[in-house]
């Protein structure tokens, strides 16, 4: 391709967008009390949850460092431009670190072209902003072009959360105890989204797993009201059927042009939780 598409860790991007798009990706980390692992490289989910059990702890996730970025850009072809699509800088110094990355490298070679995204959301959400960014690449869309319509996109970037259980948000201090054997015992599920300025909200708590997928479904419709232009990515964290399943229920009840599904990577996981749902899409 004519850029170089690039982001972090925290996008969880379908197989289908990675292998026509080559995407590079500058993986975070996750630290242990006992080893720091580089998140979907050194640790898959399937080791992830091995760890967890092992450990009873979860994680603390770190940003790449500029260092990091710095080296993932020197790696493409200088004559290449490069579009780096970055976790929100409300939840992650992913972001600063990108641009100080992008910066040491302008040091030494000045004539590169690097652009670095703020996406303002995580997960499917980099995802969705990757799709359009190929897409318009395809179109012959100049650096600076698609660089200034991703900013646009990333304000219509929705990305909504149902978490099934709340024990990794108790377990990361997230939540006090009490408040999560409350929510268990009232068997209470959190809707979530990422918000106007990048970080994660609750929008809504609703009892039952039953009723809080209703809702997430029905939540779509808050905010779009067409959808045969419109890509949908959902991810799942070690939830397979149920994805699929609900992935089925918004199929048949908006028209997307395209839907995708993927399971989320192990930093998505330490905060979704076992049975956690993410979808993005844009708004209207």
């Amino acid at each position: 391709m004519s850029i170089q598409l690039m982001s972090d860790g925290g996008a969880d991007i379908p197989k289908e967008l990675m292998d026509k798009a080559g995407i590079k990706v500058i993986p975070l980390y996750l630290n242990f009390k006992d080893q720091q692992y580089k998140s979907g490289v050194e640790l898959d989910l399937e080791s992830f949850f091995k760890k967890i059990e092992e450990t009873k702890e979860l994680p603390r996730s770190a940003a790449p460092s500029p260092n990091d970025f710095y080296e993932g850009y020197k790696e493409v072809d200088p004559a290449k431009p490069i579009l780096m699509v970055s976790l929100s800088s409300g939840l992650s110094s992913t972001y600063e670190n990108a641009v100080a990355g992008k910066n040491l490298l302008l040091e030494e070679e000045p004539e590169r072209k690097i652009e670095v995204i703020d996406a303002r959301t995580a997960s499917c959400g980099q995802a969705i902003l990757l799709f359009e960014a190929y897409d318009k690449i395809q179109e012959g869309y100049s650096l600076s072009q698609l660089a200034t319509y991703l900013q646009d996109k990333v304000e219509k970037a929705t990305t909504l959360f149902v978490l099934k259980t709340l024990e990794n948000l108790v377990m990361g201090g997230r939540i006090d105890k009490v408040k999560g054997t409350i929510a268990k015992t009232l068997n209470i599920k959190l809707l979530m989204k990422a918000s106007d300025e990048g970080t994660i909200e609750v929008v809504e708590k609703v009892r039952g797993d039953k009723k809080s997928i209703r809702r997430f479904v029905e939540q779509i419709g808050d905010y779009a009201k067409t959808f045969e232009d419109k890509v949908l990515v959902m991810t799942h964290c070690n939830a397979a059927e149920r994805a699929k399943s609900v992935l089925a229920e918004i199929k048949a009840k908006y028209n997307f042009k395209e839907t995708y599904l993927r399971e989320m990577g192990p930093l998505i996981s330490t905060y979704g939780g076992d049975g956690a749902l993410v979808i993005s899409f844009f708004k209207d």
